[in-house]
Formats: C-alpha cells, structure tokens, sequence
C-alpha cells in the first residue's frame, strides 16, 4: 500500500461509490458535505479549511483508501479526518495499514507531536480499527451529533509520537 496525496481528477469517481447510504456519509464526515458527494463541494470544503487529502492505493495504484490531514502549527498536533477505505477492502486490516502510513506521514512532515481523530462512538469497527492502529481514546462526548432518530457520542483518539 501507498498513499499520495488526491488527484480530484482520477481519484473522485471511485471515492464517491464508497458512501452509498445517508447513515455512512454521516458517519464518514458529520454531514459537512451533501449527500451524495459532490466532486466540487468537497474540493471547496477542503481548501477553505486547509485539509491536505491523501488517496491510499494498492499495488495496481487503484485508490483503496482515503484520509485528509491537517495540522496545529500551535498545539504540535496533526489530525486525520474524513478517513474512508473501500467497501470491499473493509475488515481485511487496509484500514490499519492506511492509518498507520498517515501516522507516519504526519511525523515527518510536520512537527507534529501526536495525531488525533474523531470517530463517532457507534462506529465500533473504526474505533477497533484505530485502537489496533495505535490510537487511545483521549475523550469521550456524549450526543455530539444526531443522525435521523439517533444520538451519536463522539470520540477524540489520538497517538503520541514515541
């Protein structure tokens, strides 16, 4: 596996399939972004906020994965966010592999002391995956987020470079 940073251009076709409910966009970005994704909106979204976007490929140079990374020049803290890996490569330790890379990405391009995430509480098999990757549970808020008729608590990971 690879990461490079997005091309909009080859990468966004694929990206997009990878939502294909109203409940996994909200779980993947908060609802900051319409559904379905749209290619201008999140480019937009992306460079108002200043998020740098990566694409993790395999071996083929076939997007499998997806992340944005800012960082605190501040507080020494990168963040990952809107972290996404495609359907069929989900469960099969891609993820890991992905948010590891991103890991190791945001130590040595930045100054960064530690990366954090959120993830929502109900999304067990992210938080799994982030605590296999590294990550610890840093805070916990309850009902940070309501999608439909459910409440949401938000988790705020995060790993400290050693």
């Amino acid at each position: 596996m690879n990461i490079r940073p997005y091309d909009a251009e080859t990468d966004f076709s694929e990206i997009r399939n990878w939502i294909t409910d109203a409940r996994t966009h909200a779980l993947w970005c908060a609802n900051r972004f319409a559904f379905p994704l749209d290619k201008a909106q999140l480019a937009q979204t992306l460079e108002q906020n200043g998020d740098l976007p990566f694409t993790a490929t395999g071996e083929d140079g076939k997007p499998l994965g997806f992340f944005c990374r800012s960082y605190n020049e501040e507080s020494k803290e990168a963040m990952l966010k809107f972290v996404a890996v495609s359907p069929e490569h989900r469960g099969k330790g891609f993820g890991q592999a992905m948010i590891r890379l991103a890991v190791q990405n945001a130590f040595s391009e930045t100054a960064a002391k530690s990366v954090q995430l959120n993830v929502f509480t109900c999304n067990q098999k992210a938080i799994r995956c982030y605590q296999h990757a590294g990550f610890t549970a840093r805070a916990i808020t309850g009902n940070a987020f309501r999608f439909q008729n459910e409440s949401w608590g938000r988790c705020n990971m995060v790993l400290r470079n050693a």
